[in-house]
């Protein structure tokens, strides 16, 4: 059925739901995308905006996401379902086979510097060796009718094709402008049946960094039942990633593997993290001397997972060999299937 989207003004006891309307300018949407792509609540830097393709066609929007690969960000500026899903499979058609170079060159003519350091400003890490490996396609709406949403669920689900919809409604009341926004399908399901399409299927194990220095250690780690990340939205958010129950595989940059153990504890602020006895982890007498640093701002401080331990090595005792899994994401799925066995016979003790 078609999508509907509704807000309501909470007025003591009683509910006053807010007119929706038109924007008066879908240019607005595009240009606050441009400008800052967290709004669309996805990990995507926009490099460029009304992209020429050799086709003839302007993508609205093109942006690369933290794995280094293309997103086609298409408003549907009232085009016809034929129109505007024919129209993000044609740029795919395109944009599949761009490279390094020609990537570059976009993002260096729209946004004045090299791929590689505005990758690096937006996700503060650095580029991956390999980009553009697969590509996706969000179609943005305000609403969309039952034959768009049969035609991207159909893509979706039935052909693995990493496409889907994002609605952003407009609302007027108590003199101001209010945004709203939902997904057609879940985000991470989607991206998920289309790399089970290409990739090796996941371990159900996730890979996370674990770091040294002023702000963490993995003696505290260890000792307190965490992991965290931050001083920065994009190093703290792809902790949000792991639920409870998650299994997950320590790795230490440089040097390797250093434990295996499950989520007690969804993300939170630092300042908000508490020990199994109910007490503040940032009252304990923790090794890394800033740990507390900006506490009290949740964009800018530590955020912390809660581990359970199963099995850990010190910093000095770490297990890797050559051609082990590595990255420099914070968060990410366990997939190499050497390392997945190395690592369940380390740290898991099995024999096959």
């Amino acid at each position: 059925m078609a999508f509907e989207m509704a807000l309501w003004r909470v007025a003591g006891k009683q509910l006053e739901r807010l007119a929706p309307t038109r924007l008066d300018q879908e240019q607005r949407l595009e240009d606050w995308i441009y400008e800052d792509s967290s709004v669309l609540g996805l990990e995507v830097a926009v490099i460029g905006r009304q992209v020429q393709t050799a086709y003839g066609g302007r993508i609205d929007l093109l942006g690369i996401d933290r794995d280094g690969n293309c997103m086609i960000l298409e408003l549907k500026r009232d085009r016809t379902p034929r129109d505007i899903v024919g129209q993000v499979l044609d740029y795919a058609a395109w944009i599949k086979d761009l490279g390094y170079a020609e990537l570059d060159q976009i993002c260096q003519n729209q946004r004045h510097m090299p791929l590689t350091e505005f990758y690096q400003a937006s996700f503060g890490q650095v580029m991956p060796e390999t980009v553009n490996d697969s590509h996706s396609m969000v179609v943005i709406a305000s609403e969309l009718d039952d034959s768009s949403e049969r035609i991207i669920n159909y893509l979706s689900e039935n052909c693995g094709v990493n496409i889907n919809a994002l609605f952003f409604r407009f609302f007027k009341g108590d003199g101001a402008e209010h945004l709203g926004r939902a997904w057609l399908k879940n985000p991470e399901e989607v991206v998920q049946r289309a790399d089970d399409k290409k990739r090796v299927p996941w371990s159900g194990y996730w890979f996370a960094n674990v770091g040294e220095g002023e702000h963490r250690t993995w003696e505290d780690n260890v000792k307190y039942g965490f992991i965290s990340a931050g001083h920065d939205d994009r190093y703290s958010k792809p902790l949000l990633k792991l639920g409870l129950g998650d299994e997950l595989f320590a790795y230490m940059a440089g040097l390797g593997y250093v434990g295996y153990g499950k989520v007690t504890k969804v993300a939170v602020p630092i300042a908000q993290f508490q020990l199994a006895d109910g007490s503040r982890l940032l009252d304990q007498p923790l090794k890394a001397p800033r740990a507390s640093e900006d506490a009290d701002d949740p964009k800018l401080s530590d955020w912390a997972v809660g581990v359970e331990w199963q099995e850990w090595v010190p910093k000095e005792r770490s297990k890797t060999f050559k051609g082990v899994f590595a990255n420099q994401n914070i968060i990410c799925k366990l997939r190499h299937p050497e390392t997945v066995a190395f690592l369940r016979r380390e740290f898991l003790h099995e024999t096959s």
